[in-house]
């Protein structure tokens, strides 16, 4: 979400998940990166087959790894349903047709190889789609691919894949395929964060 004179702010948060204020998402990411909200969204096409994608290359944060479909950080105020609606379009340019919390506990603290931190509070979301079409921000994303569950698996054993990525499939290989995930519900939602 861009705010003021268009910088985009994440939420920090305390141990209890709550907001304990802003910062600015450019200078927040580092080697000591504040504790904040985040997301992560696996499209699913009617096949079953998720979008996994590329890291752009000159992205602050681990660069050029593949990882889930989308990524990103809810503003201040702003929603998880908007704030993946919101990244959906800016990343791949697409719409989502559901939206379904699946792992709203879902949390982790990585560290790059440049020393740079990621410690985030971030939902899993699947999302649906009627159309693979997809126009890509090269901005955001250096390559996506359409892969069976089977594929997607066998990614989180390359070193190439993110480590939230790993993580995550780690908790979502147990649910079944992806067309097959439980709605989590609502509750286990951060209290920084409404749907």
């Amino acid at each position: 979400m861009k705010i003021g004179m268009g910088v985009e702010e994440i939420v920090l948060l305390n141990e209890a998940d709550e907001a304990v204020g802003t910062a600015p998402k450019a200078e927040s990411h580092h080697r000591h990166t504040p504790y904040h909200l985040a997301f992560s969204c696996y499209l699913v096409d009617p096949e079953g087959r998720v979008l996994i994608t590329r890291r752009a290359l000159d992205k602050r944060t681990f660069p050029g790894v593949w990882t889930g479909s989308c990524c990103g950080h809810p503003g201040p105020g702003e929603g998880l349903r908007d704030a993946v609606l919101r990244r959906l379009e800016h990343e791949l340019g697409v719409m989502a047709d559901t939206l379904t919390p699946v792992l709203p506990a879902f949390r982790y603290r990585a560290e790059a190889a440049d020393g740079v931190v990621e410690y985030e509070r971030c939902p899993v979301v699947r999302a649906t789609a009627a159309s693979d079409a997809l126009r890509a921000n090269p901005d955001e994303v250096a390559a996506a691919d359409w892969r069976t569950w089977d594929d997607c698996l066998k990614l989180v054993d390359d070193p190439a894949s993110s480590p939230w990525y790993r993580l995550q499939l780690a908790e979502l290989a147990p649910l079944g395929a992806p067309l097959d995930w439980p709605d989590a519900g609502l509750e286990a939602l951060p209290p920084a964060l409404s749907w």
